[in-house]
């Protein structure tokens, strides 16, 4: 009988790394519907407005309620150009250009935090505090963003909610 429970504990002591191949935090790979977008937006040459306090982002039926992309190219919510006093930073990339890699081709796993302060693969980020309601129902555990620098706005960065489809500013903390 020994022999038999010495033979079950080999085995399930061999099986516990199948086990533990899960995903950061025990979930799944969250899926992926919306289709990345090849690059980030061009340069805004429009008017600038003055920011909205309850801008409404949902351009049609169905769309969210926030900054996104239609389709993989359509910014949604990309449009208030240069002059914008919300994105004015006065020392830009105060903690340095991001090197890591931009657009579809560089898909970055989130590995925990929140928004003032996230991260994945050793890089930290803090999303723009005015646009906190937009990442509500990221998963800061396991979602999936790309970065695309903003060509507007310089010391911003803009994360691509892969599984969501939305977008907001963040800052490269380093």
């Amino acid at each position: 009988m020994k022999w038999i429970n010495l033979a079950l504990a080999s085995v399930l002591v061999a099986a516990a790394p199948a086990f533990a191949q899960q995903h950061e935090g025990g979930k799944p790979p969250a899926p992926q519907h919306q289709p990345v977008p090849q690059h980030g937006p061009g340069e805004y040459h429009g008017t600038p407005h003055p920011p909205e306090q309850n801008r409404n982002y949902s351009d049609k039926p169905g769309h969210p309620n926030a900054p996104h992309v239609d389709n993989g190219k359509v910014w949604v919510g990309h449009d208030t150009g240069r002059a914008d006093p919300q994105y004015h930073v006065d020392h830009p990339y105060e903690h340095g250009h991001f090197t890591g890699g931009f657009g579809p081709s560089h898909r970055w796993r989130l590995g925990g935090g929140g928004p003032s302060r996230f991260g994945f693969n050793g890089w930290y980020w803090s999303v723009a505090p005015w646009e906190i309601g937009y990442v509500n129902g990221w998963l800061w555990d396991s979602d999936d963003v790309v970065i695309y620098d903003d060509p507007d706005h310089p010391g911003w960065y803009l994360a691509y909610n892969v599984r969501l489809g939305t977008y907001v500013h963040v800052q490269y903390l380093g």
